[in-house]
């Protein structure tokens, strides 16, 4: 269970409380010395990688790195 605070002091000290909790530690908020929410980090999931999945689906014409036509640099340029 984390440090209790309560709505006063969570609200003065908001941006103290987050890093806190950045660092790991949990709070809890209290309403009239009752607990009614948990601030704590989002443990954010990471998606595994699969290799080859966009396979076919991704098509590379043969010139694709070809020179650009003149009028298209022309376009660039202005």
């Amino acid at each position: 269970m984390g440090a209790k605070v309560n709505v006063h002091e969570a609200k003065t000290h908001f941006s103290s409380l987050l890093t806190r909790v950045e660092k790991g530690e949990e709070i809890i908020i209290c309403k009239s010395g009752k607990p009614v929410a948990c601030l704590r980090a989002i443990e954010e999931k990471k998606v595994k990688r699969i290799p080859g999945n966009a396979k076919e689906k991704v098509i590379i014409a043969e010139n694709f790195d070809a020179p650009l036509p003149q009028s298209i640099l022309n376009g660039f340029e202005q």
